[in-house]
């Protein structure tokens, strides 16, 4: 949908040629439909070299031309007027001015349309268009009647009556012309887009969003038929393709706010998804880590190992280093390798949410919590509290190194290590006792 072949904008803004007609639009089209961003920073070029004084009728009419594609519609008309005797530049002019809604001087330019040369049948039909677009349907009923022997096989001719038929509220008579527009111009953006709103209206969203994509097939596009059909792809949980029509708005119409917030919409919804995406993993892996280690077969030393150290489920084992239970009384490299194995097969990893839990752990006492009087011996080493060799070595193997390592530690992360027992822990509480400190949660 509105994609095409690359087109080379270069050539077809400042080529050599002179000439404006059939063949400079379709490429226009073509490059629009392409890559709109690279039209607008040719047209911005062609601009600057005008204003320079380098202007010409050509110039000025592919200037209109690229702005009324891009839906520039006002500044279109501007350059539009500057061309003179090109009845094409003309037709493009009142179409331009119909997007404005000035309906009375669109119907006076698709006249000189005709006065210039322009196809004389499509140059009235357009004009019936903008008189009925100003209110006046039975004057543009008559201008299509007495012209309905020579237009009557042009697809437009059944376009702007099925319009009038559709302002007098004959619904299906309006359909049935609009059907006809589309079976002579399968590409006929105006007949497609009525069918599709129609069809939308009635609830056959399928059908109108296939009516849509072929309305959007070339510009100058219908803003309104993108925003339907990005409303329509939203309704269908079809979010990536909703936003793009969001953002072709937008590359067009810069001041659309309905496209801007629906965009935001878009967003906020796909990042909805993607948490309830994630919480839905986060909820799995947390069974995972739940599952107690009593489901696994373990030999008596290592589950007697882990459970003297408060190691319950696969998640604990994650949150413990492989030095940490190896200080472990009785763990040896044999109780590692069964760990490792239970662990490899729910693909989980000793130590892998160390981390985690570190920053979800108890708040660590700091320097500035203490009094003035014990600040001092915060970095002090633990051989200053005069604790037994048998303490100090059960410190070490933890790599407690000072007293304020020490204090940020609980009574059961120290009665986990190997060989430390009560009588060690008893020795601790009783010299921090002394220098008026305590173990953390003693």
């Amino acid at each position: 949908m509105l994609m095409a072949e690359p087109v080379d904008t270069s050539e077809l803004f400042f080529g050599g040629g002179s000439s404006f007609g059939a063949a400079e639009v379709a490429e226009l089209e073509r490059a629009v439909a392409s890559n709109a961003r690279d039209v607008r920073t040719r047209a911005n070029e062609l601009r600057d070299k005008i204003e320079a004084g380098n202007g010409s009728d050509r110039g000025h009419a592919m200037l209109g031309l690229a702005l009324h594609f891009l839906a520039s519609h006002s500044e279109a008309v501007d350059w539009f007027s500057q061309v003179s005797g090109n009845g094409l530049a003309d037709w493009y002019r009142g179409n331009a001015l119909c997007s404005l809604e000035r309906y009375g001087e669109a119907a006076t330019a698709f006249v000189d349309a005709e006065k210039n040369g322009y196809d004389s049948v499509q140059a009235i039909l357009s004009r019936a268009g903008a008189i009925r677009l100003d209110d006046r349907i039975d004057e543009a009923e008559t201008l299509l009647r007495e012209n309905s022997r020579r237009a009557v096989t042009r697809a437009d001719y059944s376009f702007q009556m099925g319009c009038i038929l559709s302002d007098r509220g004959d619904i299906y008579g309006a359909i049935e012309y609009f059907e006809r527009a589309v079976d002579m111009d399968p590409h006929h953006s105006g007949a497609l887009f009525r069918l599709a709103a129609l069809n939308a209206s009635f609830g056959n969203d399928d059908e109108a969003v296939q009516l849509y994509e072929r309305c959007l097939s070339k510009p100058p596009y219908y803003l309104g038929a993108l925003m339907n059909l990005g409303l329509l792809y939203e309704d269908a949980e079809r979010y990536d393709a909703a936003a793009f029509c969001f953002r072709r708005t937008l590359e067009f119409d810069h001041s659309s706010e309905r496209a801007r917030l629906y965009l935001k919409d878009i967003e906020a919804a796909d990042a909805e998804l993607f948490d309830e995406d994630a919480q839905r993993r986060g909820r799995e892996m947390e069974q995972v880590l739940n599952t107690p280690i009593t489901d696994f077969e373990l030999s008596a030393r290592s589950r007697n190992c882990l459970d003297r150290m408060g190691i319950s489920t696969l998640g604990d084992l994650t949150r413990i280093s492989e030095a940490e239970l190896l200080a472990s009384k009785n763990f040896g490299e044999t109780s590692l390798k069964e760990v490792r194995t239970i662990l490899d097969s729910r693909v989980l990893r000793i130590g892998e949410n160390v981390a985690e839990a570190k920053k979800s752990a108890p708040q660590q006492i700091r320097r500035e919590d203490l009094s003035e009087e014990h600040r001092g011996m915060f970095d002090n080493p633990v051989g200053d509290l005069g604790l037994s060799v048998r303490a100090r070595k059960c410190l070490s193997r933890l790599r407690i190194l000072t007293v304020g390592e020490l204090l940020n530690r609980s009574p059961d992360e120290l009665l986990g290590v190997r060989n430390f027992g009560v009588t060690s822990l008893n020795e601790i509480r009783q010299k921090l006792s002394e220098a008026g400190m305590a173990l953390r949660n003693d």
